[in-house]
């Protein structure tokens, strides 16, 4: 047995995963798994550039991280950047700052590599269920890019398209650095003309319709199961596997875009920083769900933080 320390960097949140690996047994037992909005992303698509705030915010997570993997003494670490830093000009200020304060050098990996975790990380335990029809198609929809995978026990094709629930609403939901809500039917016909496209870039590679089981992963995902299930407040025992039916995926969509920031607000299970980019992520739920077919998603909060895990296992 191995105890892990895996880090997951992206455009909305950084992750971590302390964790003890059995490979002989297949099972990943958690020690500690937190979740941070920092907004790395912020500014990204229009800038080119990760905002030195954006910086700060990211690297105030990494301290705290260093100090829960001392204190559970992990015998290994990696960290796992993915859509911002690879898109940043600046990303060099990134790197070192994560160096200094880890010891470990983050590693901006491709978005085929990105895909390859999340699959692995969300169907390692649905391998045995005699209920999901395979293959599987894993999306995972985070801040900057969108993952697509089709596998049934090892990956067949990927693909990494550059639509997230951060890219959208601030390519069309933001006016003058303020989130224009409830959206008009103009922004979110632009979004899912982003989307459609992003779809039609994913289909050269992956075969998305043939997938029998849709997997979906990340925090637009896990957040919409929340609001499906009218969660007191956010339970990963109550999303973790939980299926979310094709019709409430869209009646949820449609009352967050039509809803005001105060309103959003006020969802219990909704976490403060995904407030502004929830509809956003929905959206791009829903419209992969309109092409592919899928009557039902089914939810993991497993996904490429534990393939991370495994990778160094």
């Amino acid at each position: 047995m191995t105890r892990v320390a895996a880090i997951d960097c992206g455009t909305n949140s950084i992750r971590l995963l302390v964790a003890d690996a059995d490979p002989a047994t297949g099972t990943l037992t958690d020690l500690d798994r937190r979740m941070t909005v920092v907004r790395l992303g912020q500014g990204v698509d229009r800038t080119g550039r990760l905002a030195p705030e954006a910086l700060e915010r990211t690297f105030a997570a990494c301290r705290e991280y260093a100090a829960v993997i001392e204190e559970h003494g992990a015998e290994r670490i990696r960290f796992v950047a993915t859509s911002a830093s690879r898109d940043a000009e600046n990303r060099d200020e990134f790197v070192a700052g994560v160096l200094g304060i880890l010891g470990v050098e983050p590693e901006v990996i491709t978005g085929d590599q990105e895909a390859e975790f999340s699959f692995t990380g969300a169907t390692r335990e649905l391998a045995g269920r005699t209920d999901l029809e395979k293959p599987f198609l894993v999306v995972d929809i985070g801040g900057g890019s969108t993952e697509f995978v089709v596998g049934e026990d090892h990956v067949r094709a990927a693909r990494s398209v550059d639509v997230g629930c951060v890219r959208m609403t601030e390519r069309h939901l933001v006016d003058h650095g303020t989130v224009v809500d409830p959206a008009t039917e103009e922004r979110i016909a632009a979004i899912r003309a982003d989307v459609e496209a992003a779809l039609d870039l994913a289909e050269e590679t992956v075969p998305l319709r043939e997938a029998r089981t849709l997997v979906g992963l990340a925090g637009s995902v896990t957040s919409v199961s929340a609001i499906a299930q009218d969660l007191p407040e956010y339970d990963s025992r109550a999303i973790h596997h939980s299926r979310v039916p094709y019709g409430r995926v869209r009646e949820i969509t449609g009352r967050l875009l039509r809803a005001t920031h105060a309103e959003r607000s006020e969802i219990p299970s909704l976490h403060p920083g995904r407030v502004d980019v929830i509809g956003a992520g929905a959206l791009v739920l829903q419209a992969i769900m309109e092409r592919t077919g899928a009557e039902e998603v089914v939810v993991s909060e497993h996904d490429i933080l534990d393939g991370i895990a495994w990778s160094i296992a």
